[in-house]
């Protein structure tokens, strides 16, 4: 919205830059993003992890995750976001800070798919003991475990993979003219992220 505004304020010539400012306001606007994202998928981890706790914690939750904790987590998310994203801005034509991100979406995949795996085997395993104990055949609470299971990794696959798949073409295959076909289609991928948040 930010840098949508600043375009329109400069191409009605309502607002008046220089170079040298249109720089700088481009890379606070690219921190913005590159922000949002990285953040995006912390919470992501972060709330997977809090529903872990919840489900193999229940009795000690509270004790666990205290407000003043939830705030330290968040605020923490928050800088290490901003403060990675200001150095993948400044270093954005090294292949290592795409290497890094593409490393980064990887590790919280598995970390999120880990934790609703465990979560989905423990749900499946006490379905299986409440139907012995009362000689019931029912297994719409393992279904469900997975319909959810499968929507919720699926969402997270379909909405960041095609923008991580975008970075690995970037070092793979950079000037391949079928990978610039899926260059071209960028902001579909951010539209993606957003939906997804």
């Amino acid at each position: 919205v930010v840098e949508t505004l600043f375009m329109l304020l400069t191409e009605q010539g309502l607002l008046l830059v220089t170079a040298k400012m249109l720089q700088h306001l481009d890379n606070v606007i690219d921190i913005m993003i590159c922000s949002s994202v990285v953040s995006s998928l912390s919470f992501l981890c972060t709330i997977a992890a809090d529903r872990y706790i919840t489900i193999f914690y229940a009795l000690r939750y509270h004790s666990i995750m205290t407000t003043q904790r939830a705030v330290t987590i968040i605020a923490v998310v928050w800088l290490t976001s901003i403060t990675s994203s200001s150095l993948f801005i400044v270093y954005h034509t090294d292949n290592a800070v795409i290497a890094c991100l593409v490393t980064f979406f990887g590790v919280t995949l598995v970390f999120t798919a880990v934790l609703y795996l465990h979560m989905f085997i423990l749900a499946h395993v006490h379905s299986r003991r409440i139907m012995a104990l009362h000689k019931s055949r029912r297994q719409a609470t393992s279904m469900k475990g997975a319909i959810t299971l499968t929507i919720l990794l699926g969402v997270f696959i379909v909405c960041w993979g095609p923008f991580f798949l975008h970075l690995i073409l970037i070092l793979i295959c950079p000037t391949n003219p079928y990978c610039k076909c899926y260059f071209s289609h960028f902001n579909l991928f951010l539209i993606l992220i957003i939906c997804n948040s």
